[in-house]
């Protein structure tokens, strides 16, 4: 039976869908074509925004391995474990949409690029911390190794950023934030920080959702083992 946080988690999902493909409609169909890459560029109102929310969730995966770290709780790695889930798909969906924006522009879909590589190293580490969590015994050990990963994970979110200042890449300079302010057509700034914020609340959610399910399935197993040990 449907309890009243399951029909409003439901709704906020719709609801969160529905903007999603709003903001998606409006930049691939009614922003302003750029000036030098044409309509390729449209892209960017997916590849950015994906590349910023797998920063963003790998700050709550921060938060929550501080958390283990101090606490020692199983709580925390759940609440992990669902932000490296959504960190993950986020970050192959940068990949993904990176490779798809680089044939036209680059003429290759790869290329070990600075920033390439550091965001591939980003999607390897969460892919990582799945598989400890799934491989190691429950215990403090395992709170300990994990949280200690998800610090690391953390790490390479500037040195992705910083990656086209600090190496000669094929990726341009930051367009968004830089002095001056930005020099993206105001039009299209726009949509595209409306798109950032949308995919950010739409991972919430996932997350949200996710530690929820995992809690659940973690009660109901702990619930059959002991009625089988009984």
């Amino acid at each position: 039976m449907l309890t009243s946080q399951d029909i409003r988690g439901f709704l906020i999902g719709v609801a969160l869908l529905a903007v999603v493909a709003a903001t998606w409609a409006a930049g691939f169909l009614y922003a302003p074509v750029d000036a030098n890459q044409g309509e390729i560029y449209r892209i960017i109102f997916l590849h950015v925004p994906s590349a910023i929310t797998s920063f963003a969730t790998a700050f709550g995966l921060f938060v929550f391995s501080v958390w283990g770290l101090k606490s020692r709780s199983e709580g925390a790695l759940v609440w992990g474990r669902a932000a490296a889930e959504v960190g993950l798909l986020y970050t192959v969906l940068t990949l993904a949409s990176g490779s798809i924006w680089g044939k036209p522009t680059w003429g290759v879909w790869w290329t070990w690029d600075a920033r390439l590589t550091t965001t591939f190293l980003l999607a390897l580490l969460y892919a990582a911390y799945l598989l400890l969590y799934s491989s190691l015994t429950p215990g403090p050990g395992r709170v300990r190794v994990l949280s200690v990963l998800g610090l690391i994970i953390t790490i390479d979110v500037p040195v992705i950023y910083k990656s086209v200042t600090w190496w000669r890449t094929l990726h341009q300079p930051p367009s968004m934030l830089r002095e001056g302010g930005s020099s993206m057509d105001p039009e299209i700034l726009r949509t595209l920080v409306t798109a950032i914020f949308v995919m950010i609340a739409a991972a919430i959610w996932l997350i949200v959702l996710r530690a929820r399910n995992l809690k659940l399935r973690d009660e109901l197993e702990g619930a059959s083992y002991v009625q089988m040990a009984g």
